[in-house]
């Protein structure tokens, strides 16, 4: 989302702007090759159009329905066939304004704001956007679909961060281009989608993923496919964790009304100002509970409404939209045999296109080929799950998580072990918060005693251990002081070249399509960035201690007494190579994700009942 401003220059967006052009009405679909579509009509000659459909909101309240601003470039078929949608909705194609964070983040001892913390000094980026999908596929038979989400560019309406109207609002997209709503153009005409087979596939990164997820969990008929990428599936999980306030990719202080703030980009934004008052109001930064504001953002309530296909894709180093996003979704989506596929990446929040383009193109143009064409293109007999378990080491099963992955209990015992069996059971072993230091900081050198972490360590594993799924953390355990944070880090120890990131390469760019000279089809080319170090988090968890029972009931703890707590960590698909070790650490404060209270908390876990359930495929 917003929390990283680069994440918009790696959206799959088209041009922002496309020339309005008129197109004749269509009555015929146009024909499609078995062994797939093929690049037979010229980009160049492509109708571009721009209309406002009607939706059945009126979040902005002035009376009239919102309209959402879209624009199309589709082929020019020239004998009146009808083509299929691929569908992207973005309250980022206007940009973004220049909000800072809330200033609450460093809390006392009773947990009131004594302001520092956030990044509210970052100033706006200008977001471009590099587009394929329009390069790609229009010569290919495709119409493409790009419409500012409400309250952005030239849409009405109000930005509410996931709010049920941004869902109605694309919906109602769909809906025209099947016949069922209403549009006109810029003379205020009616227009139809005439020349539309109605098939449409939503596809977009972050935001723009995350719009397809809301859409597909109303049950829309016409909404055959969705690729949501680096997408969120419950807003709550994205701002918040088991009842704890908790930053996305450690930019502090952001929240829903931020990030509602950010994209609010239509004219006259100030009749939204009682809609962001709101979302300030409901979201609720001083308990962190679950409640019916953040039910009305989680699209798993709606799961089984899904008659979309899913192609899920991300990023297994993704510190922005976390894997628990995706992996939440996924397993509500096999339980219900939703049609689907997996890539998980080694990358953090980024398009597939910027990590594996030749695969990417390829697997994209056959699974909305299948979807939208209903060319038989045989990507649904291939594996299902794709899964890049080192940088470019790519290895593929038939389901995700990998077969054979069984749930294995590790226990904290006696010495820092982390064993299979109980040791040390009654035993106490403490520490005391420190918020100064990062995750980082206090999960290095693991065999060094530090009073600020408790850390938990395997014997050297003698082969290969592929972690597949969630894990779980429970721990027994007693608190006195501030900070109401469990934090629990699952770390792989042993020197290693470890995966940081993409870098560009200066002057060297690839072209998707016609490649016409200052194209958006036109990217540069990057390259895997590695370092050398000893240690690696490979995924983490919180939990708000006052919420053991329940993310939407706040229910405080005695200190010194003791009590049973339990929480996932992110999902992860990570492989430990023979040699190393995996670690279990524990701290309280978070400093890049939790809030912070002051130092001092102490924290006593009890050995042989506290352990860590790891889906392990070994």
């Amino acid at each position: 989302m917003r929390s990283v401003r680069f994440l918009v220059r790696a959206l799959t967006a088209g041009a922002a702007l496309l020339t309005v052009a008129a197109g004749a009405a269509v009555a015929q679909a146009a024909p499609a090759p078995a062994a797939g579509t093929e690049p037979v009509y010229d980009y160049t000659q492509a109708v571009r159009e721009r209309v406002w459909v009607q939706t059945s909101v009126d979040s902005d309240a002035d009376g009239t329905p919102d309209r959402v601003a879209v624009r199309i470039i589709r082929p020019r078929t020239g004998d009146g066939r009808k083509v299929p949608v691929i569908f992207q909705g973005s309250p980022y194609f206007a940009g973004l304004n220049d909000v800072p964070n809330h200033d609450d983040i460093d809390r006392d001892a009773a947990g009131a704001r004594r302001g520092g913390g956030s990044d509210a000094d970052r100033a706006a980026e200008t977001v471009t956007f590099a587009g394929y999908l329009d390069n790609y596929f229009v010569p290919r038979g495709y119409a493409v679909v790009f419409a500012d989400s409400l309250g952005s560019g030239g849409s009405d309406g109000c930005p509410t961060s996931g709010g049920r109207n941004e869902t109605l609002g694309m919906k109602a997209v769909v809906d025209w281009l099947n016949g069922r709503a209403t549009a006109v153009d810029e003379a205020g005409a009616p227009v139809r989608a005439g020349w539309s087979t109605g098939r449409t596939g939503m596809i977009g990164v972050s935001y723009n993923g995350t719009l397809p997820n809301a859409v597909a969990a109303t049950g829309v008929r016409g909404l055959e496919t969705i690729v949501p990428i680096a997408a969120i599936s419950s807003w709550y999980d994205y701002y918040r964790a088991n009842g704890g306030v908790v930053a996305p990719g450690g930019f502090q202080g952001e929240d829903t009304d931020v990030l509602a703030k950010a994209v609010l980009t239509r004219e006259n934004p100030e009749v939204c100002a009682g809609v962001t008052a709101a979302l300030e109001r409901g979201q609720d930064r001083e308990t962190g509970d679950y409640s019916a504001y953040w039910a009305e953002r989680n699209y798993l309530r709606d799961v089984d409404k899904v008659r979309a296909s899913v192609l899920l894709v991300h990023g297994l180093h993704d510190d922005n939209v976390r894997t628990g996003q995706a992996g939440q979704w996924w397993d509500a989506l096999a339980k219900r045999h939703v049609p689907r596929k997996i890539w998980l990446h080694q990358a953090a929040h980024t398009d597939p296109f910027n990590v594996r383009r030749a695969e990417w193109l390829s697997t994209l143009h056959r699974w909305f080929d299948f979807w939208l064409y209903k060319i038989d293109t045989g990507i649904m007999r291939e594996p299902m799950a794709d899964v890049e378990v080192a940088p470019t080491v790519w290895r593929t099963s038939r389901s995700w998580p990998v077969p054979g992955t069984r749930t294995t209990p590790m226990f904290f015992g006696t010495g820092g072990t982390l064993r299979g069996t109980p040791t040390g059971p009654g035993l106490r072993e403490s520490f005391v918060d420190d918020p100064t230091q990062t995750a980082e900081q206090l999960a290095d050198n693991e065999l060094t005693v530090k009073e600020n972490r408790l850390a938990y360590l395997s014997e050297p594993l003698t082969r290969e251990t592929r972690l597949s799924g969630t894990p779980r953390v429970t721990v027994r355990a007693d608190l006195a002081g501030a900070s109401p944070y469990l934090t629990a880090l699952l770390v792989d120890y042993g020197p290693a070249d470890r995966f940081a990131g993409l870098r560009s390469l200066p002057g060297v760019q690839d072209c998707v399509g016609p490649g016409i000279p200052e194209d958006p089809g036109c990217f540069t080319r990057r390259e895997y960035v590695t370092v050398r170090t000893g240690s690696e988090i490979v995924t983490r968890g919180w939990l708000d201690v006052r919420n053991r029972l329940s993310p939407s009931h706040t229910t405080p703890v005695r200190p010194g007494r003791t009590y049973p707590f339990s929480w996932d960590l992110q999902t992860q698909d990570h492989v430990f190579a023979p040699g190393h070790r995996i670690g279990l650490v524990l701290i309280s404060t978070e400093r890049d994700h939790t809030l912070r209270y002051p130092a001092g908390t102490t924290v006593g876990v009890r050995l042989g009942v506290s352990h860590v359930a790891l889906p392990l495929a070994r």
